[in-house]
């Protein structure tokens, strides 16, 4: 039987979401192809709650050379 995962409700940081074994849909693809481009600026246009600071905390942990959290 799989395994139970909670939602992250409050939770904003990819790091705690990964290590604390929450719900997380993976959209590592996105920021691989968002590092890989050429652009100066971006701009992240979302409502509220819908991931901002978790797609910049994401982002942090991947410039890091977090590999551990990407498995």
């Amino acid at each position: 039987m799989a395994e139970e995962k909670r939602y992250p409700i409050g939770i904003q940081t990819f790091e705690k979401i990964r290590e604390g074994n929450f719900l997380y849909v993976d959209k590592t693809e996105y920021i691989y192809r968002l590092a890989q481009t050429g652009g100066t600026y971006y701009f992240l246009s979302r409502p509220r709650r819908f991931g901002k600071s978790l797609l910049l905390s994401t982002m942090k942990s991947y410039f890091e050379g977090k590999k551990e959290l990407f498995k």
